[in-house]
């Protein structure tokens, strides 16, 4: 799809140029010449690796007249966000036959190239390898990985179902792991098409690599450093990988890959955990003292779950991808949200955790979901684009996978477990991806919800639960399935102070806006001394704050002594209190035969 915003621009270049290089009309003036024959050279070496740069050749054929307009992603999918990668191409050049030829630029990530005549022609640039970030390229000496959507440019206003090859140029005892296809000759791929080539992240240098047939299908399992993922601690990934396996290929009722590629980082320097899946592959960076943690294996289960759900089966606003601009929905806590609830579903499925995991897990959604406070699930996917700073970016991580939760139980209630939302998913995954390519709409969503639960309408749930923002029915639904939830609440006094301790005592560093403090005149700077009959030495004396005003109503008056330079004030306020609820789930032994039979379902994949 061409950008709206470059015909402005394109029209105002072209009145600057001389009429022999505009071979092409103004309704064409965003379309790139045809090309063919197309292939890519990467390198990365110990000569490159000293600059943290990436080589990349693209070569084509190119028989008409016209400029080529060749454009770089500005996006990965699965990131949600404009990346840009035009930034970090540097020294670009283009040849046709070997010589020299024209070039400017259409935009900021669109190149335009004046070929003037038939031939072969190639284009150079270094990519900057330094982002420590899965939708991106990062690099160490002796070590890169890249993602395709960072390097292979392709035909704008072209169809992107062109054949393509790749080579990758590196040292003879370094390693490459790909989910590319291979093709002959050392370090030789291939793909189908534009969307094949730019959905294979790749390894080269030095790392560790093994493989092994789970389910007659080939998984590789690739870490870097070398040597960090050894013994015990590897073979407790792959007993993981074999358990969470199965039973996701049984939600689908197949296995869409050949071959499968898990591909894992452990910088020196990381601080959680962050993973983008691909349709044969995932790439994930971590920290290190996460390994062995069943985190981790969530993150893998979810990477892996998405081979299904959002690569191939995922909303009509994401088919095709369009890597030049964003592309919005409203379904993305389906493709995010339910496939967090069935990366822990899995690996309980699987064995590879128990049902105590399961349950704390849920708690953590539950708990999420609460601290969010009132976001409708529809909204939260829609503005993810544009990264919101109240805290709301990612929640349809957790509030879908709580949603997720929810509807498996109204379906399997309304049914009598005759059914259950792995027939919703199973549903689309065959009509609209397998036999249509489409991508699924809302209506298709919720008639699939609705035909697997006999009839039943969801229009209630929706309308307060998706697109509104009503809290969750916990103390209702979740029994259905024997369930038992508890609830505890607990008062907490506020001041609405950030506060800092010196040599001079309790010093306030920050004020709540229109908390207590504030409204009783304490400003920044100031030092507290008293708060109603608790002297404040230091933070240990806001234990027996609390202790003294928790069971205290709200709106008791007290006094807040503070010093200010050599000035000791005495300000009036009175009680705020915030009640935190906590739930906690376990699992019902009273439970009916019926809910009973919908948990075993839930848990064991069975009815």
């Amino acid at each position: 799809m061409t950008r709206p915003r470059r015909l402005a621009w394109i029209a105002a270049l072209c009145t600057l140029m001389p009429a022999a290089l505009i071979a092409q009309s103004d309704g064409d003036a965003a379309r790139s010449a045809p090309i063919s024959d197309v292939s890519y050279e990467i390198t990365y070496d110990r000569s490159t690796a000293v600059f943290r740069q990436i080589g990349v050749a693209m070569s084509f054929r190119t028989d008409a007249s016209g400029p080529v307009l060749l454009s770089l992603p500005a996006w990965t999918p699965g990131s949600y966000e404009l990346d840009n990668y035009a930034r970090y191409v540097r020294d670009f050049s283009a040849t046709r036959d070997d010589r020299p030829i024209d070039w400017d630029k259409v935009d900021y990530d669109t190149w335009r190239l004046f070929p003037e005549g038939s031939g072969t022609v190639t284009v150079r640039f270094n990519y900057r390898a330094d982002q420590l970030d899965t939708g991106s390229s990062w690099s160490a000496p002796d070590f890169v990985f890249f993602n395709g959507t960072n390097l292979f440019m392709y035909p704008e206003g072209r169809s992107l179902d062109f054949e393509s090859s790749v080579r990758i140029r590196t040292e003879p005892d370094w390693r490459v792991a790909t989910g590319m296809t291979a093709a002959s000759g050392p370090g030789a791929y291939s793909a189908e098409d534009f969307h094949e080539l730019v959905d294979m992240p790749t390894f080269v240098g030095r790392f560790d690599v093994d493989s092994a047939e789970i389910d007659g299908v080939l998984h590789r399992l690739a870490t870097y450093p070398a040597g960090f993922v050894a013994g015990p601690a590897r073979e407790n990934l792959w007993n993981q990988l074999r358990g969470m396996m199965p039973p996701m290929a049984a939600v689908f009722g197949e296995t869409p890959f050949e071959t499968y590629t898990t591909l894992m980082v452990f910088p020196e320097a990381f601080g959680g955990a962050s993973a983008l899946e691909h349709r044969n592959s995932h790439l994930g960076i971590y920290i290190r003292q996460g390994l062995g943690s069943p985190f981790i294996a969530s993150v893998l289960a979810h990477e892996i779950f998405h081979a299904w759900n959002v690569k191939r089966l995922r909303p009509a606003e994401l088919v095709p991808y369009d890597y030049g601009q964003p592309q919005p929905t409203t379904l993305l806590w389906v493709s995010e949200g339910i496939t967090s609830y069935y990366d822990d579903v899995s690996l309980v499925r699987g064995a590879v955790f128990d049902r105590e995991f399961f349950l704390r897990v849920t708690e953590g959604d539950m708990a999420s979901v609460d601290a969010a406070g009132a976001v409708a699930l529809e909204d939260a996917s829609l503005t993810t684009w544009i990264g919101p700073t109240d805290g709301t970016g990612s929640i349809y991580y957790s509030k879908g996978a709580a949603a997720g939760l929810l509807l498996d139980i109204l379906i399997r209630d309304a049914s009598d477990n005759r059914s259950s939302l792995d027939d919703v998913m199973r549903e689309l995954y065959e009509e609209t991806y397998r036999r249509r390519f489409t991508g699924f709409s809302v209506d298709d969503w919720w008639d699939a919800v609705r035909r697997a639960a006999g009839g039943d309408s969801f229009e209630k749930f929706y309308n307060r639960y998706v697109d509104g923002r009503e809290p969750y029915p916990w103390a209702e639904v979740l029994p259905l399935a024997g369930l038992r939830v508890s609830v505890d609440t607990t008062r907490r006094p506020l001041v609405g102070i950030f506060t800092g301790q010196d040599s001079l005592g309790i010093r306030v560093a920050g004020l709540a806006q229109d908390g207590a403090a504030a409204e009783a005149g304490v400003r920044e700077g100031d030092y507290l001394l008293r708060a109603g009959p608790v002297a404040i030495e230091d933070f240990d004396s806001f234990d027996a704050f609390r202790a003294h005003f928790s069971e205290l109503p709200e709106g008791t008056p007290y006094e807040l002594v503070v010093r200010r330079g050599d000035e000791e004030l005495t300000l009036q306020t009175e009680l705020r209190i915030q009640e935190d609820v906590s739930r906690s789930l376990s699992i019902d032994p009273n439970a009916s035969e019926k809910a009973v039979r919908i948990r075993e379902g839930i848990l064991g994949g069975v009815r």
